[in-house]
């Protein structure tokens, strides 16, 4: 029997069954060219239908030309999409999955860079994050967007798919605009009453529709909680399903979280509670006799089947865990959970989109490309061969697991008495501790396999005589030195003056070591990543009062990519963290630090403090690589050949174990 009886049981979807209560929810992927899908998609898509996802929602397309945030959006309302949908669902179809559509338009949250066109909204209110004055739309406008949302379920249909799922009523999309009376001023049909504001939607059901008939699925994705002053919460939404059901025109409500105004509650990272959104969910499905799915960091087959038999939700949804791992599904369902590569609640994911980068995950290199990097079918070596892997963090243990699946004969040696590297370190706060799912996961996988690990042994070249080939992961050392990228004469000269003394130290150092850390203490940020966040945290945790200092003009910007700055900026400052912005050190002495405006050039200085920290990225451990030239086949990866980020290392270990 399953373990997982629930999860694994066939429901009804209008007039076709979905195999078991696995879905895959719609989220971005910018594998999109030209507007239309690729053959990356259907690997994409087709990897994960044969790892288990009974229902496939395909990422969010727009429904007319003014809904375009990036080039890489594919067009829902263009008839090219034909074919790319056929292409497509005979490739999942295969693998018994249905697959849908998901036309949507974006209306005040967006820009006109792309574009050109202006951005349409239902009255003048501009959105916080792109904070561009909107276009009020007019009746000709709506009908507009109507008409885009009929051609997409056409051509959904023409295309071969299984159903459409209508978006914009959630994450203050312009349909969740129009319902919501915070973002709705009109005085026209389509404002005003409750039943004025769901005019539009219900247009765009009846269109959609009239195009799909009654054989093919249509569902709707709501909200269960806009999460804000003046927004709907989950008792408005249960009214809203509610009225939606009885059109007869839906046979599912997808539920969601959040807006613009908190993307948080969208796609929280770590460390948010597991099924966070599930209450709220629970509140709108009592209202309803339709199928309901339900997300929120969904990411454990037992929670999933937990959720599932307390009647929080029909269908567990998921993306995240389904990107991290595309074959979550049969892991569950055939007795192999434990081997589920864990969402670690990172978004890299987002992070990649952020950066116009086709989707990616912190630590699976095949997510995105399926088509380069099959994970499950890794190419046996030509010649077997001894391999050495220097190095035990996760682009070491990746390269050795890879190595050893492909019938090298694999040896792992490992300074510390431990593998996972610096992600054990970043574990030690608590907002990153699911982070050691990553190398736990690793650990796992290289017992399974025949490889000899080495612990509390640095490998010397005399150590490496007698193999054929290394992989250097030697990662790198945090630097100290206290000067800016504004003063780049310096780095390779005299430290700032003081920057020498004891108490003054790495990230990395005092990551490692754990050493006292005093009451008042100093972080310098210069690199602006998670890395100084972390550090802050940490010794946040530790009792310390923390002031934080950087040369850039807010702290820790890059975590916008991963959108939660706000959320770990809030956490940090609760933890009495002091942000320094705009500051460059210019001196340290046994007790103080001394600082400087760098628009001003005004001089300011702390006092008491215990001990300084350095956050200036890290010098790369390539001494062994160098010292190998000649002598073996070699590569150098991960922080060893420059120090950067974790996918960087697992997906180069990856790499450099298919070469040799």
């Amino acid at each position: 029997m399953s373990a997982y009886p629930i999860l694994g049981s066939s429901m009804k979807l209008g007039s076709k069954t979905a195999k078991n209560r696995i879905w895959m929810t719609a989220h971005a992927t910018l594998l999109v060219k030209d507007h239309l899908f690729t053959d990356d998609h259907i690997a994409y898509y087709t990897t994960r239908a044969k790892g288990g996802a009974a229902v496939i929602t395909m990422e969010a397309m727009a429904s007319h030309p003014t809904t375009q945030p990036y080039k890489g959006k594919a067009f829902a309302f263009d008839p090219r999409m034909v074919p790319e949908y056929r292409k497509l669902a005979d490739a999942v179809h295969e693998h018994g999955t249905l697959l849908l559509a998901q036309p949507w338009h974006r209306g005040r949250q967006t820009n006109s860079v792309t574009n050109g066109l202006p951005v349409w909204a239902p009255s003048a209110i501009p959105c916080g994050v792109y904070r561009e004055m909107p276009h009020v739309m007019t009746g000709k406008d709506i009908a507009e967007i109507i008409e885009g949302y009929r051609l997409s379920a056409r051509y959904a249909r023409q295309g071969g798919l299984d159903g459409v799922e209508v978006h914009g009523m959630s994450h203050g999309y312009l349909l969740n605009q129009f319902l919501s009376p915070a973002t709705n001023m009109r005085d026209d049909a389509y404002g005003g009453t409750l039943e004025d504001r769901m005019r539009i939607v219900i247009e765009i059901l009846e269109a959609s529709r009239e195009e799909l008939g009654p054989e093919m699925i249509m569902g709707m994705r709501l909200n269960s909680d806009d999460g804000h002053e003046g927004g709907l919460r989950p008792d408005d939404w249960a009214d809203l399903a509610a009225r939606f059901e009885a059109t007869r025109l839906i046979d599912y409500i997808s539920l969601s979280h959040g807006t613009y105004i908190d993307r948080m509650l969208i796609y929280p990272t770590a460390p948010e509670q597991h099924g966070f959104q599930l209450d709220a969910t629970a509140t709108v499905k009592a209202k309803l006799k339709l199928p309901v799915v339900g997300v929120g960091r969904i990411v454990d087959p037992g929670e999933a089947e937990g959720y599932l038999a307390d009647g929080k939700c029909d269908f567990v949804g998921m993306a995240r865990a389904l990107v991290s791992d595309a074959r979550w599904g049969e892991k569950a369902l055939s007795g192999e959970a434990r081997k589920i590569r864990p969402c670690v609640g990172a978004n890299w994911c987002m992070s990649t989109i952020f950066a116009q980068a086709p989707i990616g995950c912190i630590h699976n290199p095949s997510a995105g490309r399926e088509l380069e990097l099959d994970e499950e079918t890794v190419p046996p070596a030509e010649k077997h061969k001894k391999v050495a892997v220097v190095g035990g963090g996760p682009g070491g243990m990746r390269a050795a697991w890879t190595l050893a699946r492909r019938g090298h004969a694999v040896t792992l040696f490992e300074a510390g008495a431990r593998l996972g590297g610096q992600v054990r370190w970043w574990a030690k706060a608590d907002s990153r501790r699911e982070l050691v799912g990553i190398v736990d996961w690793l650990e796992e996988r290289l017992a399974e396999e025949d490889i000899e690990i080495r612990l509390e042994t640095m490998a010397s070249v005399d150590d490496l005589a007698g193999f054929d080939a290394a992989v250097v992961a030697t990662g790198s050392t945090g630097l100290r030195h206290g000067w800016t990228m504004q003063r780049p004469e310096k780095w390779a000269g005299d430290p700032l003056p003081g920057a020498e003394l004891p108490h003054v130290s790495a990230y990395t150092e005092l990551l490692e070591t754990d050493p006292e850390v005093g009451k008042r203490v100093v972080v310098f940020d210069t690199m602006g990543g998670r890395q100084g966040a972390v550090t802050t945290e940490y010794l946040a945790q530790r009792g310390a009062r923390v002031f934080f200092v950087t040369q850039l003009g807010q702290p820790s910007p890059d975590l916008a990519s991963s959108r939660d700055w706000g959320k770990v900026h809030g956490m940090l400052r609760r933890a009495g963290v002091t942000f320094h912005v705009d500051r460059e050190l210019t001196a340290i002495t046994q007790d103080s630090v001394t600082m400087r405006d760098l628009f001003t050039g005004e001089t300011e200085t702390l006092d008491d403090i215990d001990r300084v920290v350095m956050v200036q990225g890290g010098s790369a451990n390539d001494e062994l690589f160098h010292q190998l030239n000649g002598k073996l086949e070699s590569h150098l990866i991960g922080d060893a050949m420059s120090a950067r980020r974790v996918n960087d290392a697992i997906r180069e270990g990856e790499l450099a174990a298919r070469q040799i």
